[in-house]
């Protein structure tokens, strides 16, 4: 078996990417010698303790991070800053300090200016998740084939961000690094508003009259249990998420209600020609998720 890539690894957060790192390391033993989380709960370190997944539970941040050479956020990126703050006293020098946020350039603006110098941050992203959360949503198959985007800013050490590489891809995951103005965009289109507009129609549906509320549970297809499925994450993180990708999101939320608008307009006048181009647009975009192994 290959060396572990890091001697001690502190998660801050168990949530499902959280506990999901934690399961693979402990699986494999070539991600980390030795796994401690952090939650804010002591009910919630209780329970990582009867799931086996981590060598020792702290209820301090500071205390969790002291003496690792890997310290991973995974707490909703709302509460990074301060997190940043508790914890940087007691960063060991020559850390690597990375996250799994879905937001990236609010993640550097807040934590970046807390990283004590000889400290090395790299910021990430695991493209994987579920609607499900808590110490036991996690699971070893989390992020198999799937993408996990660097997005270092300039000047990181070289090594620091190969490590990092090298823990994501131990987990299974594809690793690319990307511009984090560019990531903010990327998955505003292909995260972030999906999950507002799943949000949205489930509202929608709740705000119905009484009657048609229940014909709505006893009758969903599946089209609308999908959005269900989506509707059902985690609410601060999902918060946390729309409010630190404000402009971005903005942005592609204009967009789809102009693209919406047209659509409209097409089934108001009949428009067969402009339906079935989108209808076969969408139709390929499924396609080539399932030819490459992301659907």
């Amino acid at each position: 078996m290959a060396d572990p890539v890091f001697k001690r690894l502190a998660l801050l957060g168990v949530g499902l990417i959280g506990s999901s790192v934690a399961r693979i390391a402990r699986q494999r033993g070539d991600i980390a010698a030795e796994i401690v989380v952090n939650a804010r709960t002591q009910a919630t370190l209780d329970r990582v303790m009867e799931l086996g997944f981590a060598d020792r539970v702290e209820l301090d941040p500071g205390k969790a991070v002291e003496g690792a050479d890997c310290v991973m956020l995974c707490a909703p990126v709302g509460a990074f800053a301060a997190l940043a703050a508790r914890i940087a006293p007691h960063l060991a020098p020559g850390a690597v300090l990375t996250d799994v946020g879905s937001t990236k350039q609010s993640v550097i603006r807040d934590v970046g200016p807390l990283v004590p110098a000889g400290v090395h941050f790299v910021p990430a992203h695991p493209i994987a998740g579920t609607e499900h959360s808590g110490p036991d949503s996690g699971f070893v198959e989390l992020f198999q084939g799937r993408w996990t985007l660097l997005t270092p800013v300039p000047g990181t050490d070289e090594a620091a961000i190969a490590k990092v590489e090298a823990l994501w891809q131990r987990c299974g995951a594809q690793t690319e690094r990307m511009e984090p103005s560019h990531h903010d965009r990327v998955l505003a289109i292909v995260s972030h508003l999906p999950h507002l507009i799943a949000f949205t129609i489930c509202g929608t549906a709740d705000d119905l009259a009484d009657e048609s509320r229940q014909e709505v549970v006893n009758f969903a297809a599946s089209g609308f249990r999908d959005f269900t499925r989506i509707a059902a994450s985690d609410p601060v993180m999902w918060r946390d998420i729309f409010l630190n990708n404000r402009e971005a999101l903005l942005e592609m939320l204009q967009r789809f209600m102009e693209d919406a608008q047209a659509m409209a307009r097409a089934v108001r006048w009949g428009d067969t020609a402009y339906i079935e181009d989108k209808v076969e647009r969408g139709r390929k975009i499924r396609r080539s998720l399932i030819e490459r192994k992301q659907a």
